[in-house]
């Protein structure tokens, strides 16, 4: 029997997990809301640095002995939590949306793919290896180890609440590494909730400790500075990330950062429009365009232009706004009130700046905080909306003429994560696989994510990567021996 929202709030933890104990948190409690009606879901504990820097003793005092478990034991702990959360995804998937607002149906395809992490990675616990073999000169043997990096600090965003966790914990576990996870303060309930659901697999005390807070940088950074921590992870904006890499650097941390992204999504002459169509609801409305990954510019033939942005329109202006737990919602409320009028600025600016309103442009109705999908045609190139990422539910159309200036429009940013681009001419798209500089290009598609491939990019959007045979080299470091030949 499914529970009620009620029932199933009440059973997340509102504590802190700090060595395998469920614990008060030392500020004063964190109010985590509903996007979708401005109303309070649950009160949590909120840590301090003192907090902080206990959640990391914990994982310094479990680390040694979480590193000589064995790697089959390492994976079988991810494979319970695997099971166990498939068991029951729809209580993370209903929790998901709740506090971040994603409609049901997407809140279940990210508890599918999040899960996968666990999967993936307890298959790879015991595929950690080396090499052993002769020098070159004959005169010994050469051993090359692969071992845990040692305990990490994992920050995780608001906008993919269990994927992000289990991108980061899942490596981490496999590799023999323990760990201090803070969620965002915006959506930190699912993340509670894995945790409690990792305890229940077998997780040991001190292994992953939790810890919620309001005051991220004044908690986080006694844990950057000491000298007891040795890797940091990090998934959220670009402007963050370089002051965390800066706080990283006096400590020469290994470092891992998934940031921000301007994602080009290029449709030409010759592509097939409906797929084209298709990929583009995926790649803008995932997540209600609150995604990384998100569609940011549309950069379309000029030939196609006019009937790209009727269909697009057509299709967006379709969708249902709507709290996301209601079945029949297409499109869930922005995060908070400073996303919708950021939403808000950015289509003003753009209008003003002589671009064409196709559909949207404006806040929805009611409770929450919702903004119409919009889409905008004929936006000129400079636009202020090209420059940043809008992580929200708006799609601004740029013309092109030639495939020179396509790539050259889609490569003018600093970011690099992922790029999109449609087109029935094969040649073209292996030279797009190479002329486009980001980390990812979905060819033809609008969906790239998949825990068996490397999600990453190039330039200010990020270092390292996260899944695929890669996603556990985060987490790991080499040893080499030297042993002489006794022959000799």
């Amino acid at each position: 029997m499914a529970l009620s929202e009620q029932e199933l709030l009440a059973k997340v933890p509102t504590g802190l997990y700090i060595g395998g104990k469920w614990v008060a948190g030392s500020g004063a409690p964190i109010r985590v809301e509903d996007p979708a009606t401005g109303k309070v879901l649950h009160e949590i504990s909120n840590a301090t640095a003192e907090d902080g820097l206990a959640a990391l003793t914990a994982a310094d005092d479990a680390q040694a002995a979480w590193a000589k478990v064995a790697p089959r034991e390492r994976g079988e702990l991810l494979r319970r939590t695997f099971e166990l959360v498939r068991e029951r995804s729809e209580e993370f998937a209903t929790l998901i949306s709740l506090e971040m607002g994603k409609p049901i149906a997407e809140a279940r395809g990210e508890v599918a793919y999040g899960n996968e992490f666990l999967r993936w990675f307890s298959e790879e616990a015991v595929r950690i290896s080396g090499r052993f073999g002769t020098s070159p000169e004959g005169t010994g043997r050469m051993l090359v180890a692969q071992r845990p990096v040692g305990p990490a600090f994992a920050i995780t965003p608001w906008n993919f609440p269990l994927a992000m966790a289990t991108r980061k914990i899942g490596p981490a576990i496999a590799a023999g590494c323990t760990m201090v996870v803070k969620p965002a303060e915006l959506t930190p309930l699912t993340t509670l909730l894995l945790v409690q659901t990792m305890e229940e697999a077998g997780l040991p005390a001190g292994v992953v400790n939790v810890i919620t807070t309001s005051t991220s940088a004044a908690t986080s950074g006694p844990i950057i500075a000491d000298t007891r921590l040795r890797k940091i992870t990090f998934t959220g904006s670009t402007q963050v990330g370089r002051k965390l890499l800066e706080q990283s650097a006096q400590r020469i941390l290994r470092t891992s950062m998934e940031l921000g992204g301007n994602a080009p999504f290029l449709v030409f002459e010759d592509a097939d429009l409906e797929a084209a169509v298709n990929g583009a609801m995926l790649a803008k409305m995932r997540n209600i365009g609150q995604a990384c990954t998100a569609a940011n510019r549309f950069i379309v033939h000029e030939s196609v232009a006019d009937a790209f942005a009727a269909k697009l329109g057509e299709r967006m202006g379709a969708l249902k706004l709507g709290r996301g737990v209601d079945a029949d919602t297409t499109c869930g409320p922005v995060i908070n009130e400073k996303a919708r009028e950021n939403m808000q600025r950015l289509v003003d600016a753009t209008l003003a700046e002589g671009a064409d309103l196709v559909v949207g442009g404006e806040s929805g109705s009611g409770d929450g905080y919702f903004f119409k999908p919009t889409v905008l045609a004929n936006v000129k190139p400079g636009s202020t909306i090209l420059s940043e990422e809008i992580f929200g539910p708006i799609a601004p159309i740029v013309r092109f003429k030639t495939e020179e200036e396509a790539v050259r429009l889609a490569n003018d940013t600093e970011y690099g994560l992922v790029s999109y681009a449609f087109t029935e001419d094969l040649k073209r798209g292996m030279r797009l696989i190479d002329s486009l500089d980001t980390g990812m290009t979905g060819l033809n598609t609008g969906l790239v994510s998949n825990a068996a491939a490397p999600f990453g990019g190039v330039k200010a959007s990020g270092l390292g990567r996260e899944g695929g045979l890669e996603g556990i080299n985060e987490y790991l470091e080499t040893k080499y021996v030297m042993i002489p030949d006794p022959s000799l």
